[in-house]
């Protein structure tokens, strides 16, 4: 896109399945940015603590983990890769044990403001997609780009399910539970940041979202252009 800002922050945001992690890259690979999956930071602390044996109950155990174990993660579109003591992590940290605990984990409010502190070191000077749950309200909130991603309930279960191999309505029961906690929890909960532009994916392609969000951050930074609705 031409007079891409160098400094261009683009924020997604949204609940999980609804395709943020596809959307995220697809868009920084568009525009030639950088990505950042904040998830997979949370997945990778989550993953250090059970390793190490941490209870899962003990916040300030958690919140000294997050503050000094060593986790590296490249910024590039595609492959994204993971280490955490060390060790390539990448696939281990979408196992059931980490899925079922990073919520736990992420709750924990010296866990998020050890990463928070961590991601913003990462966005620095920007040029970067940042996808999670609260860029726009909290990790980035002068983002020149918010968006709330979003989809049907059972639409986010079906893709998730499908993702992996799993049952769909067993799926939709997980979800319904990881929404309520990321939404209820006291710190950086998961909420619309103000000034978000709502994106539904629900009957949308992959690409069609792309291209959407492209569309709404060459408005952002072209003032005189309008995104398609």
């Amino acid at each position: 896109m031409p007079g891409l800002p160098p400094t261009l922050v683009i924020a997604i945001d949204g609940p999980s399945g609804s395709g943020k992690s596809t959307v995220a890259r697809g868009v920084a690979k568009s525009l030639g940015l950088r990505y950042l999956d904040t998830g997979a930071m949370y997945r990778a602390i989550t993953w250090v603590a059970l390793h190490r044996d941490v209870p899962l109950d003990d916040g300030s155990a958690l919140t000294a983990l997050a503050e000094q174990a060593e986790l590296e993660l490249t910024t590039t579109p595609d492959p994204v890769c993971v280490s955490a003591d060390g060790r390539d992590v990448t696939a281990e940290i979408r196992g059931a044990d980490v899925t079922a605990a990073v919520s736990k984990v992420s709750a924990v409010p010296g866990v998020r403001a050890a990463m928070v502190a961590r991601q913003r070191d990462v966005i620095g000077a920007g040029g970067i997609v940042v996808e999670g749950r609260d860029i726009g309200s909290t990790v980035a909130p002068d983002a020149a780009v918010k968006i709330f991603l979003t989809a049907d309930e059972a639409v986010r279960a079906a893709r998730r399910a499908q993702e992996q191999s799993a049952a769909v309505g067993e799926t939709l029961r997980s979800l319904a539970r990881r929404d309520a906690l990321d939404a209820g929890r006291t710190a950086s909960p998961l909420t619309q940041a103000p000034g978000a532009v709502v994106v539904d994916s629900t009957d949308a392609s992959a690409d069609e979202v792309i291209e959407r969000i492209v569309s709404i951050a060459g408005a952002a930074v072209h003032p005189g252009s309008e995104a398609p609705a």
